[in-house]
């Protein structure tokens, strides 16, 4: 059976994750590091100096300023990572792909399943359509979210850049310009409110014509089974990075 380390266990989709836990009998949560107990039927330590058994994987859906002590607990641990927290900074980013030189790490902006499929889409879109077509991408989620623009957004765009030799810069707000739009730019835009879980559209506007591809998250369940199923994957590997496309071979 696979044993799994929670953190941010207290949290939305730890919850999520814990729930169906409950009824996969692959897999059982040994323990999750919050600030917050819910009182949850398994231990939540304070912080990873306080926990004592290793699980075989940690799913993480945290903060940032958790990172180094994720990445130190598991190094000394040997123990594999999900990361699926957003708003890393490049230095962060840069140290989880070192970690990834020692552990395996599960690394990437979006969980879902559908959002993945959505970047490969996003691809094969600028592929055929290339530079005849604008690309602007329109992201919306609920109002406790602290990060923006979305790491999911990001995530699409630099989708985008991929196949386009990196040539696209990033503008996330127009207002103090008086010009027109370059050409080498993709707008990305965020919208805050409500409960809204995640929404987002990639929008390919040419001449006369608009392509846009989209993917609606209604619940924080496909993310936890996104999360359920890279750990199932990543207890596996030795070492090394990976990403929801090594999952679905996309």
């Amino acid at each position: 059976m696979l044993k799994i380390l929670i953190s941010g266990a207290s949290g939305h989709v730890g919850k999520k994750i814990a729930e169906q836990c409950k009824n996969n009998e692959n897999i059982e949560v040994l323990c999750g590091v919050d600030r917050f107990n819910y009182g949850a039927d398994f231990p939540i330590y304070a912080n990873f100096g306080e926990v004592e058994t290793a699980p075989d994987v940690i799913v993480d859906f945290s903060n940032p300023s958790l990172l180094d002590g994720i990445l130190e607990f598991a190094v000394k641990n040997k123990t594999a990572c999900v990361l699926a927290t957003t708003g890393y900074s490049n230095e962060q980013i840069a140290k989880i792909k070192k970690t990834a030189e020692i552990i395996p790490i599960f690394f990437t902006a979006n969980m879902s399943l559908g959002v993945n499929l959505l970047c490969s889409l996003v691809k094969k879109a600028y592929s055929v359509l290339g530079d005849d077509f604008d690309v602007e991408i329109i992201e919306k989620h609920h109002n406790q979210k602290l990060d923006a623009p979305s790491g999911t957004a990001l995530m699409l765009a630099n989708a985008v850049n991929s196949v386009a030799n990196d040539k696209f810069n990033y503008e996330y707000d127009r207002h103090s310009k008086r010009e027109k739009r370059p050409k080498n730019e993709i707008g990305i835009h965020s919208v805050r409110g409500g409960t809204i879980v995640g929404e987002h559209d990639v929008i390919f506007a040419g001449n006369d014509e608009v392509i846009t591809l989209s993917h609606t998250a209604f619940s924080k369940e496909v993310f936890a089974m996104g999360a359920l199923r890279a750990a199932s994957f990543i207890a596996k590997k030795d070492v090394g990075l990976f990403d929801m496309n090594d999952v679905l071979n996309l």
